[in-house]
């Protein structure tokens, strides 16, 4: 690369300036293809956590932990999802209640929000404590962002993972399993 660089005739302050650029790009070109781990096969999750404060969903079967997965949530993360289009991500007991092949984002499982407790504080209210949140991969439209979804919380409340993570807890979770969603 300084072969290339030193070839042509560009300023000094510049050589590092693009030098710089290139070491970035190599970083994030790493970044993006690193292999992480996978979860087993035949692992069966019987239970998932989400630690909304740390970014991080982790599957397990029984007191096993099979996985700890970076996530992306709602737009804005902090506190309990109250209505609709607060795109915060909720908190409390749920289940995996069904799952869709055909979402707008890849594979996606619907979370049972809202429960009893959040219809109930909705309606005291007077708000619609909306719905459909999901535990999905990423939107048909942008497949390929991959592991940089997690830089930023882009979703509508639900729990965002890669696609490859997604066919990983698409396997290994059964409709009726437990997930708890902790602040």
């Amino acid at each position: 690369m300084l072969i290339f660089i030193s070839q042509y005739s560009i300023p000094m302050k510049y050589k590092y300036s693009f030098l710089l650029f290139c070491v970035f790009f190599i970083a994030l070109i790493i970044y993006y293809v690193y292999p992480e781990k996978t979860l087993a096969k035949d692992f069966i999750t019987t239970k998932i956590i989400v630690e909304k404060s740390k970014h991080k969903m982790y599957l397990y079967d029984g007191n096993k932990l099979g996985k700890a997965y970076k996530i992306s949530m709602g737009a804005n993360p902090t506190g309990h999802k109250h209505e609709q289009g607060d795109e915060k991500t909720p908190e409390g007991k749920y289940i995996i209640d069904y799952k869709n092949d055909k979402s707008m984002a890849y594979l996606s499982m619907h979370i049972s929000y809202p429960n009893s407790s959040d219809k109930s504080y909705a309606t005291s209210n007077y708000r619609n404590p909306g719905g459909d949140i999901m535990i999905h991969g990423l939107p048909n439209s942008i497949k390929y962002a991959g592991k940089f979804h997690r830089w930023y919380d882009w979703t509508n409340g639900c729990i965002g993972v890669t696609n490859k993570e997604m066919d990983e807890i698409w396997r290994s979770v059964k409709v009726g399993t437990e997930i708890v969603i902790k602040p």
